[in-house]
């Protein structure tokens, strides 16, 4: 059963799972980061509160954070086919994987920005320290541990969430746990698809909580 094909797909399935993983991270922190330290500046105890931005950020947030992924996969083909031409394969997932990726990302850099010490934002501001300098010397160093905390858990979710395209024709290698291993009853793939992924996580997860350890201060 385990043919040179056989291989061959598994191997082009861990290259989709790690293209498609990568760039919707990589999108999504590009979107994310953003609209992460906006909730957090725009926040009634931010640097710049603003109820109305903060108030239409949350609910954005929060409605696509309530959408369970294959539901918002599917919503999304018509968005997906305007972006990338086609609704399967690995370049169409990344569209909703991305999608869904920017609110949870901006959560968790709300998150890690709000942990950041009121007397350091003070100390900085008494030096005539501006809002942007602030955000980018004083806020985004200070949270660096948890950002990067968070960014390994964002990106561990993520390519959860690209195995989960696999149901629907998603590519990488939740598309050959759903074809070989649920559809033709070969357990073994099925098998070696979890198993994958699994080493796959554990090794995003073993990298940043190394950086992220590196990076932090208190140790």
């Amino acid at each position: 059963m385990w043919t040179p094909e056989i291989t061959k797909m598994i191997l082009e399935g861990i290259k989709d799972t790690l293209y498609m993983t990568l760039l919707s991270t990589f999108l999504g922190y590009l979107f994310g980061l953003p609209m992460g330290v906006l909730l957090a500046v725009t926040d009634k105890d931010g640097l710049a509160p603003n109820a109305v931005l903060y108030k239409i950020l949350d609910v954005i947030a929060n409605i696509v954070r309530s959408i369970p992924f294959l539901i918002l996969l599917i919503l999304l083909i018509p968005f997906t086919r305007l972006v990338v031409g086609k609704s399967t394969g690995s370049s169409a997932t990344v569209v909703p994987l991305v999608v869904a990726a920017i609110p949870f990302i901006a959560r968790m850099v709300e998150s890690s920005i709000k942990e950041v010490d009121p007397g350091v934002v003070e100390a900085a501001r008494s030096m005539g320290a501006g809002n942007f300098q602030i955000v980018w010397k004083v806020f985004l160093v200070e949270a660096r541990t948890s950002l990067i905390t968070g960014a390994t858990i964002a990106i561990g979710t993520i390519l959860g969430y690209s195995a989960m395209a696999g149901t629907v024709g998603g590519g990488g290698l939740g598309d050959i746990a759903i074809r070989y291993g649920y559809y033709r009853y070969q357990s073994d793939i099925m098998i070696v698809t979890v198993v994958l992924l699994v080493v796959l996580v554990q090794l995003f997860q073993t990298v940043g909580m190394h950086f992220a350890s590196r990076l932090d201060k208190r140790k």
